[in-house]
């Protein structure tokens, strides 16, 4: 089945294992919320966060992109993670997996999450996928990750694995180590990335900024993310949350040259029964509308006005 455009300029962070906070998110305005079973829950509470996980994805999340992390597929909870999940609810959007570092995990989680949904009596192949990336033998294969499956949606970047496990002298999560004098000690790894994920189709999402009381600091990582081409970026407090929903939504101009292409080029394909029109000078196609369509949906979710 086409995979679903969600929007993802703010990706919500959530720990299953509380209630409470689970609750809370319900009202937020994050584009995303993931309710995690993985780094944000200790071994004991693992079972009941899952049950909390089932038990919330079922509920009104007004109309939000609503996923749940599993924890990896190497550890003894991942199976039962994606069943228990899947199985409870006619709705979870995705299934975040991380430390992914072969395309065999994405392969993996496509097979269950097919026999889930078919358990369960669901459409076969509603849940989506988003691949986290988080070392250096997840980056080395992130090219054959990317191709690994129909359900991907998105690439996701994990800063604080990938500095250990790459040496980065730093115990900044996404600062620069002292004494590096190159840039960005972290823009190779979000390049690649990126271009992973758009040889695909796919979104490509930034990971969290961890000082979550440095909104100022927060809003330029965001924005350095955002310029170099990334869709969203992870937020830990809800004080994060209007940052990136900003950063990551188009210009008025720029939503409203989208907003033209879509017309024009509907127009093309369906009264003038051609594949290609001319827009201004510029010729425009269907890959023109597939761009043109992320930028509309990320305008729209963003309360952008529409002109005629």
């Amino acid at each position: 089945m086409e995979r679903p455009y969600r929007v993802r300029r703010s990706c919500l962070a959530v720990p299953a294992s509380s209630e409470r906070f689970i609750t809370k998110a319900r009202g937020l305005p994050a584009d995303e919320v993931f309710l995690d079973l993985e780094d944000a829950v200790a071994p004991a509470a693992k079972p009941q966060a899952r049950a909390n996980a089932a038990a919330a994805v079922a509920g009104d999340w007004g109309g939000r992109t609503v996923a749940v992390r599993v924890n990896d597929a190497s550890t003894q909870w991942a199976h039962k993670d994606v069943i228990e999940v899947v199985s409870a609810a006619a709705r979870v959007d995705v299934i975040v997996l991380p430390k992914v570092t072969s395309p065999g995990h994405v392969v993996w989680l496509d097979l269950l999450l097919g026999q889930a949904e078919q358990a369960a009596g669901l459409p076969l192949g509603q849940t989506g996928i988003e691949a986290q990336i988080e070392d250096a033998r997840g980056l080395a294969a992130v090219n054959a990750i990317a191709a690994a499956s129909p359900r991907l949606e998105a690439l996701v970047f994990g800063p604080a694995d990938f500095m250990a496990s790459v040496g980065i002298r730093s115990l900044d999560v996404g600062g620069q180590p002292e004494g590096y004098a190159g840039g960005d000690v972290y823009h190779y790894a979000l390049m690649r990335i990126l271009i992973a994920a758009r040889a695909q189709g796919l979104q490509a999402i930034d990971g969290p900024y961890l000082k979550v009381r440095d909104t100022g600091g927060f809003r330029r990582s965001a924005a350095s993310a955002a310029a170099l081409g990334y869709d969203g970026k992870w937020v830990l407090h809800p004080d994060q949350i209007d940052a990136a929903n900003e950063v990551f939504a188009p210009s008025q101009a720029d939503f409203e040259r989208a907003s033209r292409i879509i017309d024009a080029y509907a127009h093309a394909t369906t009264v003038d029964q051609r594949g290609a029109v001319m827009l201004g000078d510029e010729m425009i196609d269907e890959a023109s509308r597939k761009m043109a369509q992320a930028i509309v949906a990320r305008g729209r979710a963003a309360g952008l006005p529409a002109t005629a």
